[in-house]
């Protein structure tokens, strides 16, 4: 994307830096560093409902849903309330498309759960099912 924002990584809280980490090290794919960022027992809910225990399951779908994927990550958003410290990542998504055709601006929100340093809960969403019923010629 063209306007790119730049973060401060400095300036965000430890707990968007465990974050952003992780999704740095996810978007390699690096799923066994990305684990590192995680606790034991973590829960990621992936788009459509997919329910996994480790990084190599996002990993998985995105490596049949893509020929590469990366996140341009524009803002994170902490807040202190009844699940402990949550963290919203926000951006798009960009990359191909598995024949090849090149993509941007797919909007994701990723939810972190993050307790004593370690991500417990990961939910993800982003518009790439809607992008592929567009591309079948499915607009509804």
């Amino acid at each position: 994307m063209s306007d790119t924002l730049t973060l401060d990584y400095d300036a965000l809280p430890e707990e968007a830096r465990i974050v952003y980490d992780y999704l740095e090290a996810s978007m390699k794919p690096d799923p066994d560093r990305a684990a590192t960022f995680m606790a034991e027992g973590v829960v990621i809910t992936f788009t459509g409902g997919r329910v996994f225990h480790h990084p190599s399951g996002p990993t998985g779908v995105n490596a049949k849903r893509y020929a590469w994927v990366k996140k341009d990550m524009r803002q994170f958003d902490v807040a202190r309330g009844a699940e402990g410290v949550v963290v919203y990542s926000t951006g798009y998504l960009y990359g191909e498309w598995p024949d090849g055709t090149a993509f941007e601006g797919n909007r994701y929100v990723d939810r972190f759960v993050v307790e004593n340093g370690k991500i417990v809960k990961m939910d993800v969403w982003n518009d790439s099912a809607e992008r592929i019923l567009t591309m079948r010629g499915i607009d509804a």
